[in-house]
């Protein structure tokens, strides 16, 4: 019989190469490689991929404990919860000599307003800053477009009993929703809030003022 050579074609080698890959499977984990191996390669990996650019900078990708926690395949345990929360509350600023209200009209246009810090700004400065309430929160009653991952914060002030922010009975709401505002991991290990003061977003006045949006009886959120 005579022998025949047969020539497979470059791309008929390339694909059979292919399958015989994917039927083999995902290499198998390095023997001693454990998952904490594993995160710090990825870090570095991440570390590499990424550079400064303007206001962003790197170290944003390092993950602090909320953070680390709450983006695992698993939810953190509740002493992690509880950690987390210790060390959010911990680290609230609270507002100079106690002054927690602004004024509700500039705290409006916070909550309406949706942009946020980019990497070509030339500050970090956060006087163009807004709050984007809207974007997860209704927050009057004449708003037909609004997020709804949080709760409505219509009569956020009034269903709370506050008549007067400045009453001392109103003092125990004002510093919970300041401490919220500031970093929403205070009082929920993974919240999705954003921490407009633990990460600068806002600052202590515009806080004032979204505080006031939330408390005075005269804003919308309250009448």
């Amino acid at each position: 019989m005579t022998k025949k050579t047969v020539l497979l074609p470059l791309a008929a080698v390339a694909a059979l190469s292919l399958l015989a890959a994917c039927a083999s499977g995902p290499a198998p984990q390095a023997a001693g490689s454990s998952a904490a191996a594993l995160d710090a390669e990825t870090m570095k990996l991440m570390q590499a991929a990424f550079r400064d650019q303007g206001i962003a900078k790197v170290d944003r990708i390092k993950q602090d404990l909320g953070q680390s926690a709450c983006s695992s395949d698993k939810e953190p345990t509740e002493a992690v919860a509880n950690e987390v929360m210790a060390q959010a509350k911990a680290a609230v600023k609270w507002p100079t000599g106690g002054q927690y209200i602004g004024d509700w009209k500039i705290g409006e246009r916070i909550a309406q307003n949706g942009r946020g810090l980019t990497w070509t700004d030339s500050s970090a400065a956060t006087s163009a800053n807004g709050g984007s309430c809207y974007n997860c929160h209704q927050i009057s009653k004449e708003e037909i477009s609004f997020g709804n991952i949080g709760p409505s914060l219509y009569n956020y002030g009034k269903n709370r009993g506050v008549s007067s922010y400045d009453a001392p009975s109103a003092q125990a709401i004002a510093e919970y929703t300041w401490a919220k505002i500031y970093n929403g991991k205070t009082y929920n290990a993974c919240s999705n809030m954003p921490r407009f003061g633990h990460f600068g977003l806002l600052d202590e006045k515009q806080m004032a003022h979204v505080m006031a949006l939330l408390l005075d009886p005269q804003s919308p959120v309250n009448r």
